[in-house]
């Protein structure tokens, strides 16, 4: 027995290093040379962190997930602490436990004094009352999400500046409840994520599979992190697919990974021994089988993490709007730079000086960034989970997992600050918003920082204080930064003070971000149609595919001559035909006879166009309209009076595939 302990022993420590001290790990890192990497907290203070969030008072919150790859027996030893740092030296010394006892805990999110938390299957409420740092109030908001891998489950509570909390779901299967509305139908959430309002006691699932890492940008655009796809964007939102039942499936994408690099990473750290083992036999089989697949062990994102758009202003200049990504399997730290560009979604790449190298990789494959952070002073905070194994059990076959200690690393964990190299030393700005003026917090939509922003118009949205009114309408008309003229819109929005001559004055706002805004809030206002109908024509993209979204709602001959006016000019992109299809009116036979007389759209036979008509053929026939059916019947003679039958077999051909279908 003594000697299969120490073989066991030894041939753990061949296979897999042992843990650095967090001066030695730090190091290890090879990073960007115009930052500066400093250890912000370490253990015992930190253990197993996956999150870290300030709230408007400064308290700085941190996520530690012990129980990670622990048997089901023992769960629930996850538990948030509140850090201090008592000698203002810039690193934390103190550890209060707000709260402990919980099972894989996730996320915080500041609110209403306390913290809303993840933890699956539940999003809680906690809150200390008495002021000893300790949660005495607990809350289960929400229940019902899955819960069966901590890899996998409800997480990344991210308040939105459209007044919205949104959170990862992963695409996982659930019956959602919510404690504040009891007789509600429970919600399904099997294939989408999770938003909710609290102070309009909504919630809905949403377009989104992300995983672990939510990044949201000033204009509100969602980027999710999903394992092997570090940085995709939710580009359509659920309720317009859901509008029309009939949407051929494959018009019913919403999301997109917007890499222009794919999955290539640079990692400093070998594969472990397990994977690297795993990847062996796998190509070995490939090659037996004859098969031309090809697996590889390192150098791509598999364990991709934390997306988060970096909002302050403490590293050099070009870093404000980044994303930065960790990848746990990996041990390095990734930085895109998102743009813009002829399309409904944007484009992420690599910086200039990081196309052959990543912002931060570390030679200590214990090193496992799990999620970022802006804190107030504008400081990039990076959260390390620290352990030698970061993989869940459940995808190691069991004959690899010999030698591998899952729990090694359970009284481990740090907490990176990385700013410009010649920032200043950090001391943890204590800002007091809870107790600020509310005409303070008008002020503070401006700021630099989108921490100060997000945090004011959250606070706002909680007081519901109506006589700031006349400064947040101020600044919404006449402040030169835009950001500051969105987060004021949606004050007002959140104030239930909105009016379609704001509205209005929004679609004309020189900003895009604005506009596609101003798309979305049309919406809910009848006297905004015009104004709709105006923006699908707008010379940016992202505004032209909202608007088209939203005018699906509404109905009439002008709705579809504006529909037909956008797939004549963008209906090459499979986006604006989902778009447009997904509307009542952008499914009819009208929209096909207001394109062939107005706009020639039918002189070419390009593929995309035959597709597009047989698609919106398939949605008349499946709606069953008998008016529909027959003026597309008619519209069908019209094209084969023509002489060009092209037509007529893509009017034809969704009926032959509607047949075959139903006779199976």
């Amino acid at each position: 027995m003594a000697s299969a302990l120490l073989f066991q022993a030894c041939d753990q420590g061949l296979k897999y290093p042992g843990p650095l001290s967090p001066e030695e790990s730090l190091k290890s890192f090879r990073h960007a040379q115009d930052v500066r990497v400093e250890v912000f907290a370490a253990e015992p203070h930190v253990i197993d962190p996956v999150a870290m969030e300030f709230d408007e008072q400064g308290n700085v919150f941190v996520v530690g997930m012990l129980d990670a790859y622990k048997p089901d027996s023992v769960k629930g030893k996850g538990r948030i602490v509140m850090l201090r740092d008592r000698n203002d030296d810039g690193r934390a010394d103190t550890a209060i436990i707000f709260a402990d006892n919980l099972r894989e805990a996730t996320s915080v999110l500041p609110w209403n004094g306390g913290l809303l938390v993840a933890a699956a299957p539940h999003i809680y409420y906690m809150k200390d009352t008495s002021g000893d740092g300790r949660a005495d109030l607990r809350e289960i908001l929400f229940t019902g999400f899955f819960n069966k891998n901590e890899e996998a489950q409800i997480t990344n509570l991210q308040f939105g500046i459209d007044n919205w909390i949104y959170a990862n779901n992963n695409g996982q299967a659930g019956k959602v409840t919510f404690s504040r509305k009891p007789g509600a139908d429970s919600l399904s959430m099997k294939g989408w994520d999770f938003r909710f309002r609290l102070d309009r006691d909504q919630f809905e699932a949403t377009s989104g599979r992300g995983q672990y890492g939510l990044a949201m940008d000033d204009w509100g655009h969602r980027f999710y992190t999903q394992n092997a796809e570090h940085i995709s964007q939710v580009v359509i939102q659920k309720k317009y697919l859901d509008r029309n039942p009939f949407l051929p499936k494959g018009s019913r994408k919403a999301l997109q990974n917007i890499s222009d690099h794919e999955a290539e990473m640079y990692q400093l750290t070998p594969a472990p021994w397990w994977r690297a083992e795993r990847t062996r036999q796998r190509n070995q089989r490939f090659r037996e089988n004859g098969l031309p697949e090809t697996e590889r062990a390192e150098g791509r994102f598999t364990g991709g993490s934390g997306g988060t758009f970096y909002e302050g202003e403490l590293l050099p200049a070009g870093y404000y709007g980044n994303v930065f990504t960790g990848d746990v399997a990996g041990s390095l730290a990734h930085r895109d730079v998102l743009r813009r560009i002829d399309s409904p979604y944007l484009k992420a790449g690599r910086a200039e000086g990081e196309r052959d190298r990543e912002f931060i990789a570390s030679t200590d494959s214990w090193v496992r960034p799990a999620s970022f952070t802006t804190g107030p002073d504008g400081s990039l905070f990076m959260i390390d989970m620290y352990r030698q194994h970061i993989e869940t059990p459940l995808s190691i076959p069991q004959e690899l997992q010999r030698g591998m200690d899952f729990d090694a690393g359970d009284k481990y964990g740090r907490i990176y600050r990385i700013v410009g190299k010649d920032a200043p030393a950090l001391k943890l700005s204590k800002p007091d918003l809870r107790n600020a003026a509310s005409s303070a917090l008008v002020a503070l939509l401006a700021h630099r920082n989108q921490w100060w922003r997000l945090q004011a118009q959250r606070l706002l949205l909680e007081r519901q204080d109506r006589s700031v009114l006349p400064e947040v309408l101020a600044m919404f008309r006449t402040h030169p930064d835009a950001r500051a003229r969105l987060h004021a819109l949606y004050v007002v929005e959140g104030l239930n003070l909105l009016t379609a001559d704001l509205v209005k004055q929004a679609a004309m706002d020189k900003e895009a971000g604005i506009r596609e805004h101003a798309a979305i809030l049309a919406e809910r206002f009848s006297a905004c149609r015009n104004d709709l109908i105006r923006l699908t024509g707008d010379a940016d993209a992202i505004v032209a595919f909202q608007a088209t979204l939203s005018l699906g709602d509404l109905s009439g001959e002008d709705v579809s001559n504006a529909l037909a006016e956008v797939m004549s000019r963008q209906g090459a992109s499979p986006w604006f035909r989902t778009a447009v299809l997904s509307a009542p009116a952008g499914s009819t036979p009208g929209l096909l006879e207001a394109l062939h007389a107005k706009h020639r759209f039918f002189n070419d036979t390009v593929s995309w166009k035959s597709d597009f008509v047989s698609d919106v053929a398939g949605v008349v026939r499946q709606r069953k309209d008998p008016a529909e059916v027959s003026a597309l019947e008619t519209f069908g003679q019209l094209m084969k009076a023509s002489g060009n039958l092209v037509w007529k077999r893509a009017l034809d051909k969704e009926r032959s595939d509607s047949l075959a279908t139903s006779k199976k």
